[in-house]
């Protein structure tokens, strides 16, 4: 049987920014794929450029040079309606802040990108509530983010972000704001469903421990990517 074709594909990216006259080379030639159903952690120091590459990774930001592939599609020569739409219907992101709409309950918080996306609100309303209670959040769904604990908002957060069923997950240090305990609880259920879905997930984290959890490791240091091997 053929291997499958990659979710993402990042190939030679690289990224420059300016501070007056110095050019800082923070991703040096970055080749990545991730399959469907890989699950791989992303480490490194603060300021190597984990949320840098990520943002690359989901369109939010264009590398100085390199591909994105998305799907098998390169996203270099596309428009940002095209580069929109494609993070809005293939792509999931999970911030360590959750960033919900504060006026908004948790099942508006999540009806709102499918209804952007073009789904009917009775089909939308199904697959919150859905996935709201799958996350055991069933009990909260009428309420706005001020009266969630942090746990239940990052909860929120990662339903959002697989709303519309997305085959890539992004994820920046999605539990680095929270206690270990629920910071244990809300990993474990975004792994459960992320395995169960088949979906891929590149996941930021400081945490070696979570990090261990997942099928591969990638440390980026010093604008270069590296594959650790698998503990013993």
């Amino acid at each position: 049987m053929s291997e499958r074709a990659p979710v993402l594909r990042l190939s030679g990216i690289k990224r420059r920014f300016r501070q007056g006259e110095v050019a800082l080379e923070v991703l040096q030639g970055i080749d990545l794929a991730l399959a469907p159903g890989t699950i791989a952690a992303l480490v490194g120091p603060s300021g190597a450029g984990k949320s840098t590459l990520l943002h690359i990774a989901g369109l939010l930001e264009r590398p100085s040079a390199g591909e994105v592939a998305i799907d098998g599609r390169a996203c270099s020569g596309l428009g940002d309606a095209e580069r929109t739409r494609l993070r809005r219907e293939r792509i999931g992101f999970v911030y360590q802040f959750h960033h919900l709409l504060p006026d908004f309950t948790a099942l508006e918080n999540v009806l709102m990108p499918q209804l952007i996306a073009g789904r009917g609100r009775r089909e939308a309303r199904v697959r919150a509530e859905g996935l709201l209670s799958r996350l055991g959040l069933a009990p909260r769904l009428d309420h706005r983010p001020a009266r969630l604990s942090g746990g239940e908002q990052q909860r929120v957060a990662i339903a959002r972000a697989l709303a519309n069923g997305p085959g890539l997950i992004l994820a920046d240090e999605p539990t680095g704001n929270l206690d270990p305990h629920t910071a244990d609880e809300v990993f474990k259920v975004l792994l459960e469903i992320v395995r169960e879905t088949g979906t891929a997930a590149l996941i930021a984290t400081h945490n070696p421990e979570l990090a261990a959890r997942m099928d591969v490791t990638y440390r980026l240091m010093d604008g270069r990517l590296a594959r650790l091997p698998l503990a013993a």
